[in-house]
This record gives structure tokens, sequence and C-alpha cells, in this order.
């Protein structure tokens, strides 16, 4: 499992490394120009490297990757929204602790 919550995936890319990856996916939608997202990355992060193996943590682009970002309708970011089998579970809009974002996770896994 992804270690780093920096892992970018592209539109290109979004398909394979989330909606056909089996059990949980993190994805970040950000921008490079977003405060709240530097703010959120270094939380991911943390999160990434205390779940590995549990959830895959992924970065998109919105900027960069509209196709993705609008198919989700993301109007805010930071955005994170947990995928299951390749299907939206659950939407955060904005900045969340960690240990938020460690119940999110725990709920999704049935602990």
């Amino acid at each position: 499992m992804v270690e780093n919550a920096h892992v970018p995936v592209t539109d290109e890319e979004f398909e394979k490394e989330v909606l056909k990856s089996e059990g949980l996916v993190l994805v970040d939608f950000w921008a490079k120009w977003c405060g709240p997202c530097h703010q959120m990355a270094p939380i991911l992060e943390s999160f990434a490297k205390a779940n590995a193996g549990k959830v895959k943590v992924v970065k998109v682009d919105s900027d960069e990757n509209p196709k993705a970002a609008e198919e989700y309708g993301i109007k805010s970011i930071p955005t994170l929204i947990f995928f299951k089998d390749g299907a939206p579970v659950d939407v955060n809009v904005g900045v969340i602790s960690e240990a938020n974002l460690q119940k999110k996770l725990d709920d999704l896994l049935g602990r």
C-alpha cells in the first residue's frame, strides 16, 4: 500500500488507481494555490503512514486534472473522498483532523 500521501494521480490514472482498486482509497482533491490544502498535507502524510496496508491515499490536483474533479462535483478544496471498491462512500470538504479522519476510516473498516 501507499505510504506517502503525496502520490499524484492524473485524470488518465484515476480509473486504474481509484475506481478499479479493491478496498479503500482516500482521494485528496487539492490545488497548489490552496492554503488549507497545504495545511492538510502533513495530516494526510501521517495518516497514510499510520494506515499503510489499510487504505491507499492519493492526491488529485484539481487544476491539472479537471475531469476527475468535475466528475465528483468538487467545488471547494480540499475535498477528501473515501472510495470503497471503486464507489464513493464518504466525503469531507475542508481541513479535517487526523483523529477524525482515523474515525472515518475505522467506521468504514467496521471497527
